[in-house]
């Protein structure tokens, strides 16, 4: 794991440092090809410069997000906006973790994409990869 994710994680509380631990680990095993860094000031993952996936503390716990997740027909993954394709679940203990749901998300946030790269160049319009 890159140093700035680390101490982005080792900044959270020993609870919230253990999910997002849990959460990168996964990550960084099922997108191997991601490049990855702290964006807007949390971790993010990326595709051909595409995020993917990240995560943040918030007041509800830590927020696993992907940015086209509202397309994988996920039941767990709640869908927040309208504008953009994103879907998130919050964490607040490491135990609520499924591994096998974050491999299953992580499996298709590959082939299930929205170009985000590209979106102000398109003036906020998404296109689908």
């Amino acid at each position: 794991m890159k140093p700035e994710i680390q101490h982005y994680n080792d900044s959270l509380s020993e609870n919230d440092k253990a999910i997002c631990d849990t959460l990168a680990t996964a990550i960084c095993t099922e997108l191997i090809d991601a490049t990855y860094k702290i964006w807007h000031a949390h971790p993010v993952w990326f595709l051909n410069e595409n995020p993917i996936v990240g995560y943040s503390k918030q007041k509800k716990g830590i927020r696993l997000m992907f940015w086209s997740g509202a397309d994988f027909e996920e039941t767990e993954l709640a869908v927040l906006g309208e504008k953009f394709k994103d879907a998130s679940i919050f964490y607040t203990n490491v135990t609520d973790i499924k591994p096998e749901a974050i491999v299953r998300w992580l499996q298709k946030a590959k082939t299930i994409q929205w170009d985000y790269k590209n979106i102000v160049k398109r003036k906020g319009r998404l296109e689908r990869l």
